[in-house]
């Protein structure tokens, strides 16, 4: 079993035609599959733009009625694939964003490194000539603070350009071990990137094998600005790398 996880705030105009582009994936490529959306107490139509979908696909919807955030969203979203599953070492969760820019198209190969053995598959973004000039900015500037030597190690995965993308595939071993490991917190904190980041690297410790699929995103299909805000994520990414200098400093005192 697959489940397609995806954190969703004020999606209306791109959530239910993602969901149909992952349905036609599904039908070309199949597998068995569950798509769960967290709708993160959406003020827009999202969730009359869901319900009609429970009727066509296989759909759960988990709402907040009050905003959580994104890392919220990624936990509960993990915790219930982890409640759903039977088969742990044969199902995965894969992550993606219902803004269009994650393309269903890609999970093929995603779910095609899965099954032959890795238990993290990231999705690596490559450069976009559309991309958001946000985006472009904050991933060059993430990239240079990654190489700065003291918070290197805990910006950067081995074997992995993107650490920060959204869109990642994780055996359901892995994601009960996270959320295991987390008790009662988050399996993850911050912003978006923080987030990302923050999962892989506590991921990576747990997984056998982690893979990267070079993909393209796609920006010129979603209707709304890009949520990024180059400055104040950059600095949450700094201040992570060195937060976490600093725990490991302690831990190994």
């Amino acid at each position: 079993m697959l489940y397609i996880c995806i954190p969703s705030h004020n999606e209306a105009p791109t959530i239910g035609v993602l969901l149909w582009r992952i349905r036609k994936v599904f039908r070309d490529f199949s597998r068995e599959y569950e798509i769960l959306v967290f709708d993160d107490a959406s003020s827009d139509e999202t969730t009359a733009v869901l319900e009609p979908y429970h009727k066509v696909l296989p759909l759960t919807v988990i709402r907040s009625e009050r905003r959580v955030g994104y890392a919220r969203a990624v936990d509960a979203l993990f915790r219930a694939a982890g409640q759903r599953t039977k088969y742990p070492r044969r199902d995965a969760v894969v992550l993606m964003q219902g803004d269009f820019t994650d393309q269903p198209e890609h999970l093929p190969e995603l779910i095609k490194r899965f099954e032959g053995g890795a238990d993290v598959v990231v999705a690596e973004t490559t450069a976009v000539a559309n991309a958001p000039s946000a985006v472009r900015t904050l991933g060059t500037w993430a990239r240079r603070a990654a190489r700065l030597w003291p918070v290197r190690a805990h910006l950067t995965v081995p074997g992995i350009g993107d650490p920060f993308g959204t869109y990642r595939l994780f055996r359901i071993t892995v994601v009960r071990d996270l959320v295991r490991a987390a008790g009662d917190a988050s399996v993850t904190d911050g912003s978006v990137g923080v987030a990302n980041l923050e999962l892989l690297h506590r991921a990576s410790a747990l997984a056998r094998r982690v893979e990267a699929v070079a993909v393209e995103p796609r920006y010129d299909l979603r209707p709304r600005p890009t949520r990024v805000q180059v400055w104040p994520d950059l600095k949450a990414i700094v201040r992570a790398g060195w937060a976490a200098r600093k725990r490991r400093a302690v831990a190994t005192a």
